[in-house]
């Protein structure tokens, strides 16, 4: 039936426009040129020189045929490079593929050609595993090379120079806003829980959406300082890049993770905010005591994960650096739901703060819905903090589905709810707090990692029998992988380090075991592993 405030009342150009962060630089661009938007290094370039390189990146990407729906990667740490990409890429209605640093040529290669990248643009220091990358591609992508002065003297990517290339660009290229905000704007692929990862799309009006819900949950006002502790490829650097921009911030970017630069950092730029897994704060406690008494002002750091415990974020706090603790995934575009602080709870011991610090929360302002529920009826469970059940999400900043995959796209999305996975309790307070995983995944350092894909390259090895991996706590990654072995009986003298060696040796460092267990491992009546048993264990070790 249609509405008296329907009739004559349609959409049009002057009343309707699809929301796309590509606004936010352009606004910002036109209100605050000569502004501050990027420092690295030597490197200084306002909002005005920042927009321009955006521009001529669409343009020199348009002269070789990039257009919408193409796909555009790219292998760079923090750099200015990476973000002039979440612009200049999307300005041509093509899509963003931020790949991750850490992982190794035959992961990276089934990504680029998963996604059919056309480009790939990739700096100096990853030119080892992107050769090979390339190597095992029957039609390898366009690749850009990046030389940042930061790093320096390695061998070329390719012979074609990313300046070069930009100054083959139109600073004035007349590109366009997206007519369907529904349009894909970015290409993030999952740890590969089971088999391959998977790759999650993000649209144009999802990226605007969590980009302004950073903002509103931050309290974060105009002109931030933020510096890139947190990756850039991490779910496209948790929309920060387009946050910052919004509000004519300054990006201070940071190649590498490193105490003692991060506090110069924050000291030498008035560095406001910054990102990062529970290890970036841990490591600033290893800092000279030169360096931390170098923050002159308050600067607010967010984390997800596993919560800092709280001799950690005490003595952060100490330092003048205030933690927020939020939670998120890959496909809802990063961080959706946040531990809002409450100032009656500013006096509480150190201990009770840190517990209260360690929930999850409540949904940001841009999520539509957010339930603890039964994981088979998706009732929700009593907010008694006590009832076990799965985290559901819904709303504009839940991702598309997943890249060529309708199955496990229509399983995430069941019910009109996004199925995360994780299980969780609901506290009076509407706060949710977890406590499991459905899926054994490992979070370490703010990495992924599947146990189903250590326990493969484990059973690879010719002196395992069986093999179980779990979850270890660590006081610096959060949790490591630990492996639970039994060897065959003609292999005594197999060590714990033969076998992490080995493991290392197929597949991404990060994801080996860094304990190894010797022993029969735990079983049901019907013989399968009781993880559960394990993880305890682990606990222990």
């Amino acid at each position: 039936m249609t509405s008296i405030f329907d009739e004559g009342l349609e959409p049009v150009a002057a009343n309707f426009a699809p929301l796309s962060p590509l606004d936010f630089i352009a606004r910002t661009a036109s209100v605050y040129p000569e502004y501050p938007a990027v420092i690295h290094g030597d490197v200084r370039r306002t909002w005005d020189e920042t927009y321009q390189r955006c521009c001529r990146l669409a343009s020199a990407l348009a002269e070789r045929g990039v257009g919408k729906g193409d796909t555009v990667a790219a292998m760079l740490p923090n750099i200015p490079e990476m973000l002039e990409c979440h612009f200049g890429v999307p300005m041509l209605g093509a899509v963003l593929n931020a790949l991750n640093t850490r992982l190794d040529a035959k992961t990276i290669a089934f990504m680029l050609e998963h996604g059919e990248a056309k480009v790939l643009i990739a700096d100096r220091e990853f030119a080892g595993v992107i050769h090979e990358a390339v190597s095992l591609l029957d039609n390898p992508p366009l690749v850009i090379d990046v030389d940042d002065p930061e790093f320096g003297g390695a061998t070329a990517v390719s012979e074609l120079d990313y300046e070069t290339f930009l100054n083959a660009g139109d600073p004035a290229f007349d590109w366009q806003m997206p007519t369907d905000e529904w349009q894909a704007i970015s290409l993030c692929y999952t740890s590969g829980t089971t088999g391959n990862p998977k790759g999650v799309v993000y649209h144009h009006r999802g990226a605007y959406e969590n980009a302004l819900g950073n903002q509103a949950v931050w309290s974060m006002g105009q002109h931030p300082v933020y510096l890139w502790t947190l990756p850039m490829f991490h779910c496209n650097g948790w929309c920060f890049p387009w946050t910052i921009t919004a509000f004519a911030g300054t990006h201070v970017c940071l190649r590498k993770v490193e105490p003692e630069k991060i506090l110069e950092l924050i000291h030498d730029h008035d560095v406001t905010h910054m990102c990062g897994a529970p290890i970036v704060l841990n490591t600033l406690l290893g800092a000279s005591e030169f360096a931390k008494a170098g923050i002159n002002n308050p600067v607010r750091a967010m984390t997800a994960g596993a919560a800092p415990p709280a001799k950690v974020i005490e003595a952060i706090e100490e330092m003048g650096i205030y933690v927020t603790h939020v939670y998120g995934l890959t496909e809802v575009y990063g961080p959706v739901t946040v531990c809002a602080w409450k100032s009656e709870w500013d006096d509480l011991p150190v201990q009770e703060r840190a517990a209260i610090k360690a929930r999850q929360g409540v949904r940001y302002h841009t999520l539509a819905g957010m339930m603890v529920g039964d994981s088979e009826t998706m009732e929700p469970v009593p907010k008694d903090g006590e009832t076990i059940g799965e985290i559901f999400l819904r709303g504009n900043t839940v991702m598309k589905g997943y890249l060529k995959n309708p199955k496990a796209t229509a399983e995430a999305l069941r019910g009109g709810w996004f199925h995360t996975g994780d299980l969780a309790v609901w506290h009076p307070d509407g706060y949710a707090e977890i406590k499991d995983r459905l899926k054994d995944i490992i979070i370490s350092g703010g990495e992924n990692i599947s146990t189903i894909e250590v326990e493969g390259v484990l059973y690879h090895h010719p002196a395992v029998l069986e093999a179980a991996v779990v979850a270890r706590p660590d006081d610096k990654w959060g949790e490591t992988p630990c492996a639970f072995v039994t060897l065959k009986p003609d292999a005594p003298d197999t060590s714990a380090d033969d076998i992490i060696q080995f493991c290392r040796a197929r597949m991404a460092k990060f994801k080996a075991p860094k304990t190894i267990v010797f022993g029969d491992l735990p079983k049901t009546s019907t013989g399968k592993i009781q993880k559960f048993v394990l993880r305890g264990q682990a606990k222990e070790l």
